[in-house]
Formats: C-alpha cells, sequence, structure tokens
C-alpha cells in the first residue's frame, strides 16, 4: 500500500466523522432553541470558537497577527460568515433538520458559480448541467409555492448563499493565514455583532433556561467537526475527500427522523439525492480536468 493510499483512508474517516459532528452540534442548536434566543446560541458558538481556534492557532503555532486581515476580501468573508452563522441558526430553530443539511449541503454548487463569475474560471457544459440539477434538487427541497412551503425555509437559502460566498473567499485569502488564524479573525469579527444582538434583545448572557449540558457538547461538537475537517484537507487529496462531506445530510437526515420523529416528503428526499449527486459529479468532473491539463502540461515540458 502507497503513502498515498495510506493518507487518504485516514482522510475520508476524519471527513465523515467531521460531518457526522457537524451535525451533532445542529441537532444541540435546534434543541438549544427551545430554551434559549438566536442570539444566545450564536454567542455562544462564537465564545467557543473563539476559544478553541485561538488554541488551535497557538498549537499550530501559527501567526496570530496578520497584515492581511484587513484586506477587503477578508471584510466580505467576515460579513458572510456572520450571515450564514445567522441564517444556520434560525433555519435550525424553525425549519426541519434533515431539510436544513439538504438546502445548505448545496453550498459547493454557488461556489462553482461564484468562481466563474468572480475568478474567471471556465466550465464545461456538463458541468454547467450539473449545477442546473443539483439547484432544481433544492426547489424540489424548498417546493415554493407549495401547500407546505414554509417562509422560514428561506433562513436556510440564506445560510447557503452566505456559506458559499465564505468558501468562495477563503480561495482569496492572504498567503501564509493559518486555518487557526483564519478562523479566530472570523469568530472576532462576529463576535460584536453576536454581543450586539443579544443585549438588543434584552437577553441575558447567562440566562437561567440555559441547559449546560446541551451548550457545551454543542460549541465542542461544532469546533471539534472543523478541526477534523482541517486535518482530513490536509492529509489527502481535496477532490477525494470533499465528496464525503454530503455524508452531512445523510447524518441530518436520520437524526431528523430519530431524534425530531420528522417525515420528509418523496419530492424533498428526491431533490436532496440531486443535490448530492451533482455535487459529488461536478466535484468528479472537476478532478478529471485538472488531471488532464496536467499531463498536458507535462507532455509540453
Amino acid at each position: 500500500m502507497n503513502n498515498t493510499t495510506n493518507r487518504t483512508v485516514p482522510g475520508i474517516a476524519l471527513m465523515v466523522v467531521s460531518m457526522a459532528s457537524f451535525s451533532l452540534a445542529d441537532t444541540l442548536v435546534k434543541f438549544a432553541s427551545a430554551s434559549l434566543s438566536a442570539a444566545q446560541i450564536l454567542f455562544y458558538l462564537n465564545a467557543g470558537g473563539l476559544a478553541f481556534f485561538f488554541a488551535f492557532a497557538l498549537f499550530q503555532r501559527e501567526q496570530l497577527i496578520h497584515s492581511g486581515a484587513f484586506k477587503p476580501v477578508m471584510l466580505v468573508r467576515y460579513v458572510s460568515e456572520v450571515l450564514g452563522m445567522v441564517g444556520m441558526i434560525l433555519a435550525l430553530k424553525y425549519v426541519a433538520l434533515s431539510t436544513v443539511g439538504a438546502i445548505t449541503q448545496a453550498a459547493p454548487l454557488l461556489v462553482a458559480l461564484g468562481a466563474v463569475a468572480f475568478l474567471g474560471e471556465k466550465i464545461s457544459w456538463r458541468r454547467w448541467s450539473s449545477i442546473a440539477v443539483g439547484f432544481t434538487g433544492v426547489l424540489m427541497i424548498v417546493q415554493p409555492g407549495g401547500a407546505g412551503f414554509e417562509l422560514s425555509v428561506l433562513w436556510a437559502v440564506l445560510a447557503m448563499l452566505a456559506l458559499a460566498v465564505r468558501d468562495l473567499t477563503t480561495r482569496m485569502i492572504p498567503e501564509g493565514m493559518g486555518s487557526g488564524t483564519l478562523a479566530s479573525y472570523s469568530m472576532l469579527a462576529t463576535a460584536p455583532f453576536a454581543l450586539a444582538w443579544v443585549f438588543y434583545n434584552g437577553d441575558s448572557l447567562f440566562p437561567a433556561t440555559a441547559r449546560w449540558t446541551v451548550v457545551l457538547p454543542m460549541v465542542m461538537l461544532g469546533s471539534l467537526g472543523y478541526m477534523l475537517l482541517t486535518f482530513s484537507i490536509r492529509m489527502a487529496e481535496v477532490s477525494v475527500v470533499t465528496p464525503f462531506r454530503y455524508t452531512r445530510i445523510l447524518f441530518l437526515l436520520v437524526l431528523g427522523v430519530v431524534v425530531f420523529e420528522e417525515k420528509p416528503n418523496a419530492l424533498m428526499l428526491c431533490g436532496a439525492a440531486l443535490v448530492i449527486a451533482s455535487g459529488v459529479y461536478l466535484m468528479a468532473r472537476e478532478q478529471r480536468v485538472k488531471r488532464k491539463a496536467q499531463a498536458a502540461s507535462s507532455g509540453k515540458g
């Protein structure tokens, strides 16, 4: 067994465990929303994430003071991070767990579109078709105009859009900025908004209604998911491990049915399947194109 295989299998395993951690954290956010406001949940996630990522950056011996932290692209990333967290928390509060997971996991399709619009990347008609199929799946999940349509599902759509912008800007972050440092700056940028939202609502930072047996694991699992995701991407090829991010949809589907007794309809399940299939195909196609380009470049050399 060669070194690539030795790193690929653990990389895939870490990605799957990462998605399981995120899914459990999402489930606990939904539980916490019964006794806490969305502002309070955002504050706890932000404070816990800041402490974790700062410690992670120190452990990795990353450069914590970085001049690129205030570049325009980073400011866009900070705003998208705030909107993504707010959209995700409110979606988890009001929308079925399985529906939130299926919609937000369509973000890579938007990233592909953004890469064409803002980074000048070119994609083939096959990948355009894959993106169209994926968004058809999103429409099947949201079901606009249908009898079961709920306006609150738009919070999940907001989260998807914001997460796509965040992932797109991640491709343009300044060189030399480590993952822990990047996440720490994102949490620092979110902190003023989280605090302002809590005080605007007249909420307490440490309410008597807080169930710490839910809040603390929620923060820990969210941070653990991020750490494992980072390790997975660094350990193996991104094109190999990234498709396994879609296991989050499956985890949330199972948790929604088992924990909250959700009953996703056939249209929603078909839409989720289309999102997964289109996303996996898009990534596989991109990798194939890269390999052909590398082979052509090597041949010329």
